[in-house]
């Protein structure tokens, strides 16, 4: 990139998806993101166009420079899309637009994989993933039609941060449903083992994104 994008075109570079990086825009303002290259423009149709690695750097370093407004955007109140953690207060609504819309994040995110992986690999995480460890297991999660849990509901998965680097523990009360979660997250690229808390004997997943 020779020059910084003028207002309109980072206008455009902060209302990307965070966790896809579609972007939405004129022709005009998309087709010069990707002369930038800070935008691709998808093969396949309907040819959405995506942040590059560059542009989710850009996006990234102005969310920095701006916490507090960052913090006070409600994913409800902007409409950007965010994978169900489980447990959450205010959650949207499920249904057919709502199963479209996990979807087409999961897409998008296997594009990135394919985009910012050196080997192109999509079958194991991305630096995205990486550093967005809770979001990202909880799309691939949700991605794959299991339930998450509801705020005054046991049943459900729920993913949490935890202590460890590039680790999340996900729980499921019910034990094949776990297990299934297990399931999922291995062939998204996870590596998951079910594990105790040694004081409430609960049972949990620790998930890690494979490198190799």
């Amino acid at each position: 990139m020779t020059r910084p994008p003028t207002a309109a075109q980072r206008r455009v570079i902060d209302a990307a998806d965070p966790v896809t990086g579609r972007l939405k825009g004129t022709q005009a303002q998309l087709a010069a993101l990707v002369r930038h290259g800070l935008a691709f423009r998808h093969p396949r149709p309907p040819h959405d166009h995506f942040l590059t690695p560059a542009g989710h750097r850009l996006r990234e370093a102005g969310a920095e420079a701006a916490p507090v407004e960052a913090e006070a955007r409600a994913p409800a109140a902007t409409g950007v899309f965010a994978a169900r953690v489980g447990g959450e207060d205010a959650a949207p609504p499920s249904g057919p637009a709502r199963r479209r819309e996990v979807h087409s994040a999961w897409q998008g995110m296997l594009e990135l994989r394919r985009m910012t992986n050196p080997d192109g690999a999509t079958d194991r995480p991305c630096g995205w993933e990486r550093s967005h460890l809770v979001q990202a297991a909880a799309l691939a999660l949700e991605a794959a039609g299991h339930a998450p849990a509801g705020p005054d509901t046991e049943g459900g998965y729920r993913v949490r941060a935890t202590p460890q680097p590039e680790a999340v523990a996900v729980y499921e009360p019910d034990g094949g449903a776990l297990r299934a979660c297990a399931a999922t997250l291995e062939r998204a690229g996870w590596q998951a083992g079910e594990y105790t808390e040694p004081r409430t004997r609960t049972r949990y997943l620790l998930a890690s994104p494979r490198r190799v």
